[in-house]
């Protein structure tokens, strides 16, 4: 299984970016998983940002980003996104983007099944 991230990059604070994740390589129907984002900074773990539903009729989000930040997902593109709006120079990190075969994700990195390389976010002040 291959995931590829792509649309990180340098923004200005309150800027805004979309990442992109293409799937491949599954053994199973895309929309048979749940998928999402994870970030990490170097002094910190990896840490859940949001994530979709298999169905798409459920999405997640860590707190400090809800409402700034939308994922969705692209079934027929094996393709999810995450919008991210009014960024702040703490969501500087690498993201990387997982694929997980429950139908909802856990919030735990441990727990999921697949990630892609990550992608790097820098917010400037």
């Amino acid at each position: 299984v291959q995931l590829q991230a792509s649309g990180g990059g340098l923004v200005q604070e309150r800027g805004s970016l979309t990442l992109s994740c293409t799937v491949s390589g599954l053994t199973f129907p895309f929309s048979s998983f749940s998928m999402g984002w994870f970030r990490q900074t170097p002094k910190k773990e990896r840490d859940f940002v949001a994530s979709i539903s298999s169905t798409g009729r459920s999405t997640y989000y860590v707190e400090s980003v809800r409402g700034r930040f939308n994922i969705s997902r692209d079934n027929t593109q094996k393709t999810h996104y995450l919008r991210m709006d009014n960024l702040k120079p703490e969501d500087t990190a690498v993201y990387y983007c997982v694929a997980d075969r429950s139908p909802i994700m856990s919030y735990e990195a441990e727990a999921v099944d697949y990630w892609g390389k990550g992608t790097l976010v820098t917010v400037s002040s």
